[in-house]
């Protein structure tokens, strides 16, 4: 679907052709391109500035069916995420045309400050992932995907990068995947159902599959999972999903909270924050489309899924404030609120990783706090460790992918916010102030000495609305930041 081409421009048929245009450089070499481009210079409505659209009238005998021209702004400022966003923007508007393909031009070897691999990545990014109708529910499908997808360059371009389109579609699938199970309905993903699509999807990967259901994981001691769980009529699950080639390198577990719905349990959520709670397995779902894309892009280490599945609700079986738990590795918890649901089955699924996995890198996925989004907004995910290096590469593969992340602090002292009178630990902080933290203190307590990362994905994980390349609801964040991540390691 997704290539790169250099065909003749006025002798293809083409439906819809977008062209970057730059508001004070000329950042096209191709003649018929310059052409173009001169036309919608033409128009006083466009300069070029950011954003700007204009859309042309071609004569027939060009073969171009429409033409758009799409702002970029001024040359200085141009970087990756400007492209990702127009390639975006150009798909979602030759969807809502209801064209069935569109090329998309790149701009010429050495015009722009943005290199070439890098304008290539972010161009199909944008394009692929743009390219995403969610109508798994609607009667009346009005509108479809586009058929396929050209990025339009030199021929030499064609030559040094032609695979590179089909690896980046093929990590931009993985994120389609995650923003579809995130969008699914609650009563679609009970644990079971959810594991049994994870399952399925994992194993068409060839990846190697191990279910614990909720016998094995009451026999093994996994307290945090099944204190979660107890409320509700559908019976939790701990999916382990193992990626490993042939004369791997070091071992990397990725951890995925996977609570299909949250109610809140005991401590009941209010309404107004109910509506979406069927996002809270979008760890899960990251981890998993993370796993399953490097099982069919390749991977030099081995790397390990783990994710527990619960679905957490109010009943008479529920959890209560003030229970006592003990999690996988023995430690004791003190239950200090239902609806600080998330840290207690990671705390066994991080547990069960380095006794079971002996990771060299541990890192985890986390829809874990409403206090990580008024820190840090709905755009940007929270990264705690206390390893400089592995946080600085986490935050560095946010910038490359636009999953950005903000490194926070994990002050020792805060600990003490946790204390217990009657366990080891309580879930539940002593004040109401740096909520996220303390989260990331309690998560902290069950990974021993193993190199450790938390990303708080709270805020970027849903979208209320749509934007350039992403449509309302799940957003897959996490696929392309962890797919990188352990790529960099």
């Amino acid at each position: 679907m997704l290539k790169l081409t250099h065909t003749k421009l006025n002798q293809t048929k083409i439906s819809f052709l977008a062209i970057p245009v730059c508001e004070d450089a000329d950042i096209h070499e191709y003649g018929t391109i310059q052409e173009l481009v001169k036309k919608a210079g033409c128009f006083q409505e466009f300069q070029g500035k950011k954003d700007q659209e204009l859309e042309l009238n071609c004569p027939d005998e060009t073969g171009f069916q429409r033409v758009m021209c799409m702002g970029v702004g001024k040359l200085n400022v141009l970087d990756a995420e400007i492209f990702r966003k127009m390639a975006g923007k150009a798909v979602r508007s030759a969807i809502k045309k209801k064209m069935a393909d569109v090329v998309i031009v790149l701009p010429a070897v050495g015009k722009i400050p943005v290199d070439m691999p890098d304008l290539i990545t972010a161009v199909s990014e944008g394009a692929c992932l743009g390219n995403d109708v969610f109508d798994l529910y609607k009667s009346e499908k009005k509108i479809r995907p586009l058929d396929r997808i050209h990025l339009w360059a030199a021929s030499e371009v064609v030559n040094d990068f032609q695979r590179l389109p089909s690896r980046i579609e093929s990590v931009c699938e993985g994120t389609l995947t995650a923003r579809r199970w995130v969008s699914m309905p609650p009563n679609e993903k009970k644990p079971e159902a959810f594991t049994r699509t994870i399952v399925t999807e994992a194993e068409k990967a060839g990846l190697q599959v191990t279910v614990l259901d909720e016998k094995q994981l009451q026999k093994d001691g996994f307290g945090g999972i099944m204190a979660v769980s107890s409320g509700s009529l559908s019976h939790p699950r701990m999916v382990v999903l193992d990626y490993c080639p042939e004369h791997a390198g070091q071992t990397v577990v990725l951890v995925g909270k996977g609570v299909t719905f949250d109610a809140g349990g005991i401590n009941l959520k209010p309404s107004t924050s109910l509506e979406d709670m069927k996002m809270d397995m979008a760890g899960a779902a990251a981890v998993a489309a993370t796993l399953i894309t490097l099982a069919r892009t390749g991977c030099r280490h081995r790397v390990i899924g783990v994710l527990p599945i619960v679905e957490n609700m109010p009943s008479g079986n529920a959890s209560c404030p003030g229970d006592i738990i003990r999690t996988y590795n023995g430690k004791t918890v003190e239950i200090g609120n239902t609806d600080a649901e998330g840290r207690l089955i990671l705390a066994d699924a991080m547990a069960y990783a380095v006794e079971h996995c002996q990771p060299a890198v541990l890192i985890d996925a986390a829809t874990l706090t409403g206090a990580c989004v008024t820190a840090l907004g709905e755009q940007i995910a929270g990264v705690f460790s206390p390893d400089d290096n592995l946080a600085q590469q986490v935050c560095q593969s946010g910038e490359k992918t636009n999953e950005r992340c903000w490194r926070m602090p994990l002050p020792d002292d805060y600990r003490v916010l946790l204390k217990s009178d009657f366990a080891d630990i309580n879930n539940m902080s002593r004040s109401r102030w740096g909520g996220a933290i303390t989260a990331a203190l309690f998560l902290s307590e069950f990974v021993g000495n193993v190199r450790w990362a938390h990303i708080d994905i709270a805020g970027p994980a849903y979208a209320k609305k749509e934007s350039t390349y992403c449509g309302a609801g799940g957003t897959g964040f996490g696929v392309r930041l962890l797919w990188d991540v352990v790529q960099q390691l």
